[in-house]
């Protein structure tokens, strides 16, 4: 958001009468965490000397290796707009450090940028991403509590007054500009009661603490409309899920190395190897991409999700899309990813299997031009087209036996988010769910 030094930072925290400081971080399951300080701790945070139990926290440390320290990074200042009068809140986003003064391995945004360094190491300078987040706006019942009821019936581009929610999505976005984001583009989506806000592109790190920040900033206004949103990939049966369109491109310097104007189609040889690497590699690193039980109802055909693995310029059946733009803004958008994603995991994933196409001179296969959702089973066979894992426990099968999508986690936080997810996918399979109860509890 800006390049700040420590001066600046108290100079801010004076002139807008800031009085609490929130030290941010994400887990390996994505979920955001924070420790809360008093301005008068400002100094002790600035020089790095702010301590946490890292055992406290899914997937970090065992509790004898808990003592862990917080590295803010001064550019992602920021006062959150809403809080006001003597109680104004800002935040910091931070690595995580070990005792010893070491970059915490299983922290997923120290994680990025050590795979950031590879790519770096091959000639590139930045790793861009584009993101469009999608989510829902569910009512609130009478005790504060979400339901499934959706607060308009709208569908893709709806406007009010069909569109009920759109003086919340209006007032999310003067949240984030106030907050210095540049929305692209706000709209309703296809299902009732979906949304997407789409901002501009950045380097890796900096659009997924922006995707970090968008999370809690379109809950905590939602609630304010008492609304809950939920980035959960497919709330409703019956309705198109959501989704979370990753654009991604190399840059050398100011030139987009993904853009060669020679080319028939626009794209350089690097563009078509870095996605044939993600082609090759998008079945093992969908676990992480496409992390929960829930991931999986969306992954479904028939609710213009992307199951299938190809690619296309010319249509948006296929998994990656190369959309229209040519010169800086050429990219490839990655479309099977979803909101519930750790957004530092998903980009490494997807970063260390593209730098695996480009290291590996790989080919991706003829586009399809062809809407896949209508073609035959035997005509996608005849096609080569194979279909994403159905499940959270055949994708962390296909996960197991990649090692360059594990190596891009590093054993850390491959070990233990694997872990994490083969409980929460037994947890669900052992549990009765209500669709048996419906379809035998009388049957039998």
């Amino acid at each position: 958001m800006g390049k700040y030094t420590k001066e600046d930072i108290y100079r801010l925290v004076e002139e807008k009468e800031v009085k609490f400081i929130r030290l941010q971080f994400t887990d390996i399951l994505g979920t955001i965490k924070n420790v809360e300080i008093p301005v008068s701790q400002l100094d002790k945070a600035l020089n790095n000397k702010m301590m946490f139990d890292g055992s406290s926290i899914e997937g970090f440390v065992r509790i004898e290796e808990s003592d862990m320290y917080l590295y803010p990074d001064l550019d992602t200042f920021m006062v959150f707009p809403w809080t006001t009068g003597k109680g104004k809140v800002a935040r910091f986003i931070c690595d995580i450090y070990t005792a010893d003064g070491k970059p915490f391995l299983g922290d997923p945004r120290t994680n990025l940028k050590r795979v950031l360094k590879e790519m770096e190491a091959l000639g590139f300078t930045h790793f861009n991403l584009g993101p469009e987040p999608e989510f829902f706006l569910f009512k609130l019942n009478e005790h504060g509590e979400p339901t499934l009821e959706v607060n308009d019936h709208g569908g893709y581009f709806d406007l009010a007054p069909t569109d009920l929610g759109e003086n919340c999505r209006r007032d999310i976005v003067l949240e984030l500009e106030e907050m210095g984001f540049e929305v692209e583009a706000s709209h309703h989506e296809v299902a009732p009661g979906q949304h997407e806000i789409d901002f501009k592109y950045a380097d890796a790190v900096t659009a997924c603490d922006n995707i970090q920040t968008f999370k809690l900033v379109v809950k905590t206004i939602a609630r304010k409309h008492g609304l809950h949103a939920t980035f959960m990939p497919k709330p409703i049966f019956g309705e198109a899920g959501s989704g979370m369109h990753c654009n991604v491109s190399l840059f050398k310097g100011n030139e987009n190395a993904f853009y060669d104007p020679s080319n028939e189609l626009g794209l350089s040889e690097v563009a078509m190897q870095f996605m044939a690497g993600v082609l090759k590699h998008v079945q093992s690193f969908t676990a992480i991409t496409n992390p929960t039980v829930n991931s999986y109802k969306r992954l479904v055909p028939g609710f213009e999700a992307p199951v299938y693995v190809a690619w296309s310029a010319q249509n948006r059946s296929p998994l990656i899309r190369v959309p229209a733009s040519r010169g800086v803004s050429t990219r490839i958008e990655v479309r099977s990813v979803d909101p519930s994603a750790n957004p530092y995991l998903a980009m490494a994933v997807i970063l260390a299997s593209g730098l695996d196409g480009i290291k590996n001179k790989l080919t991706p296969p003829a586009p399809i031009n062809r809407n896949i959702y209508v073609m035959t089973e035997e005509e996608r066979r005849e096609n080569g087209i194979e279909n994403l894992p159905a499940q959270l426990d055949d994708a962390l099968r296909l996960l197991e036996k990649d090692e360059v999508v594990k190596n891009a986690l590093g054993p850390h936080i491959y070990q233990n988010f694997k872990e994490a997810k083969e409980i929460e996918f037994e947890m669900y399979r052992s549990t009765v769910h209500p669709w048996e109860l419906e379809h035998y509890l009388k049957m039998y």
